[in-house]
């Protein structure tokens, strides 16, 4: 793989200057301490001179004017659009990895024509350009490209646009402080209730980083959650693993989170276990219905997933695919028909 002809670096933020010309990045929760001329375990911020730079900053793997449902976020603004970006590298080596392509990338290493320049400001003139309601940060791990995601989301909200971080969840409490002022939904993966499974399936050391950052978005910041769990066969999909999880998204993050169970496929460096069966997407459905969860959704499937009012059971969205049709909310979030309480954001 060529090395791209001009790499342009970004001075980064979020980093403490150590002895011996070593820096400590802090914008997620390695918090690698980088030698000079090295690069962080996500290979794009790198050491130079004792200052920590960004090799992917407007740099663009992938852009799109996607409905929102399919970040997935179900409960705010559904049926609008939302303008998609994501860049290269991860802070995480997910072994299942659907998005591998980018997520595995070298940050210096890419191809010179494998990414697009986009400017924040370019971001949020092609979101207005297509009609898009929001700004969302996905395909690849926003908390990795905090420069650029805080500059858009600034210029975002000064044009009346929603801003939606779609993450693993292993960013800092103080990356959460400098972007929580400007981001509106954190779409967090919380992959399983295993210490275990973090270990040897993304290499770090437990799930309880996730959970914490998870509450001080909800909690300090007020942003609108959502989580999802990848379910992967014989690795989380044990029914106590799964009720751990929707308990505590009851618990903590409330009732009327939505928890997204979805389909695993054979992907990145597990292509030896099998695709989820639809039978056990529907048990951790069942599961999160009895922890006290009233939404629950499946995902990566053919099946529909429309939204029903768990008090009067009246429909209150419908959706075919990723075309989504308001049956029965109100302005306020609450059922049209009976008037119960719906955590959505209209």
């Amino acid at each position: 793989m060529a090395v791209r002809e001009e790499i342009q670096l970004h001075k980064a933020i979020l980093y403490d200057k150590l002895p011996n010309n070593r820096a400590k990045c802090n914008v997620c929760q390695r918090r690698c301490n980088i030698a000079e001329d090295k690069m962080g375990i996500c290979l794009t911020r790198m050491n130079k001179g004792g200052d920590i730079y960004s090799t992917i900053y407007g740099i663009v793997s992938s852009m799109a004017a996607d409905p929102v449902e399919k970040k997935p976020v179900y409960h705010y603004f559904p049926g609008s659009k939302c303008f998609s970006l994501g860049s290269f590298g991860c802070n995480f080596r997910c072994v299942f990895c659907q998005n591998w392509e980018i997520a595995y990338a070298d940050g210096v290493k890419i191809p010179a024509v494998a990414g697009h320049h986009v400017t924040p400001e370019q971001s949020v003139r092609l979101a207005k350009q297509y009609n898009c309601a929001g700004i969302s940060w996905t395909y690849n791990e926003p908390a990795i490209w905090l420069e650029y995601t805080l500059d858009g989301a600034k210029l975002a909200k000064e044009q009346g646009l929603y801003t939606v971080y779609v993450t693993n969840g292993y960013a800092t409490a103080e990356h959460l402080d400098l972007i929580g002022p400007y981001l509106d939904v954190y779409r967090v993966d919380i992959k399983s209730f295993s210490d275990e499974f973090y270990r040897k399936l993304i290499n770090v050391p437990g799930v309880q980083g996730v959970l914490d950052v998870a509450k001080i978005a909800k909690d300090k910041w007020k942003m609108h959650v959502e989580a999802v769990t990848n379910v992967i066969p014989t690795w989380n999909d044990d029914p106590e693993n799964l009720r751990s999880i929707a308990r505590w998204v009851r618990e903590n993050l409330g009732e009327l989170t939505p928890w997204h169970v979805t389909r695993f496929f054979p992907c990145a460096e597990l292509t030896d276990v099998p695709a989820t069966p639809l039978k056990t997407l529907e048990l951790a459905q069942k599961i999160g219905i009895e922890e006290g969860l009233k939404f629950v959704y499946l995902g990566n499937i053919a099946e529909d997933q429309n939204t029903y009012c768990p008090a009067c059971h009246a429909l209150a969205i419908s959706r075919f695919g990723y075309s989504t049709r308001i049956e029965a909310v109100t302005e306020q979030g609450t059922c049209a028909k009976c008037g119960e309480d719906l955590g959505i954001v209209m």
